[in-house]
């Protein structure tokens, strides 16, 4: 059974509709949570939502934004004290293997959101994304990659492929066996850039 949200009284209404919300879209899905719900436990009246997010929508919003910045502060911290860009790279599988089953395998919020609402395109998911791939990139050109925009979309494939298959499973196996072959692929086209570098 789900633990409340606490909610301290003394605490922003902005801060308890968040914090409320977040827990429970990732729980229970983004659609399937209604505004009363939301305002039920947070213990925040309705006209503190409209004032601070305009709407449910606006709410939505600033839980993925908020995704998003907690997840890139996760990473930079996670990799600050290694300099090879192939481990820093392998760290965005390593921080979901510690993760997903905390999180009761409910895969990646932000594919979650993104199927929630197949018809629009969500910004902080589409932030979220592009950042994910030019810090791939970037990460691969150090690592003396070929052709680190082709390698880093397949290395984020996997990394989705991984998320869900984990999800499918419940079970930290597939983000596993993702980060072997990503780091599979990445040592493999390294090995052909240094023959080429050779010939």
């Amino acid at each position: 059974m789900r633990t409340p949200v606490e909610t301290p009284a003394k605490r922003p209404p902005a801060e308890r509709l968040l914090d409320t919300a977040s827990a429970l879209f990732a729980e229970f899905g983004i659609r399937a949570v209604g505004v009363d719900r939301i305002l039920a436990e947070a213990g925040v009246a309705r006209a503190s939502l409209y004032s601070s997010y305009g709407s449910k929508d606006g709410l939505v919003h600033a839980y993925l934004d908020r995704l998003d910045h907690r997840d890139r502060v996760r990473w930079n911290d996670a990799v600050a004290g290694i300099d090879d860009p192939v481990r820093r790279i392998l760290t965005f599988f390593d921080l979901a293997l510690a993760s997903a089953p905390g999180k009761n395998f409910r895969g990646c919020q932000y594919a979650n959101a993104a199927t929630e609402f197949p018809e629009e395109r969500i910004e902080p998911v589409l932030a979220h994304r592009e950042w994910l791939l030019d810090t791939l990139v970037g990460l691969l050109d150090r690592a003396g990659a070929a052709d680190p925009g082709l390698i880093a979309e397949r290395v984020r494939l996997i990394y989705d492929g991984a998320l869900a298959g984990s999800k499918f499973e419940h079970s930290i196996e597939p983000i596993r066996r993702g980060r072997d072959l990503a780091a599979e692929l990445i040592e493999a086209v390294r090995g052909a850039t240094r023959a080429h570098a050779d010939v």
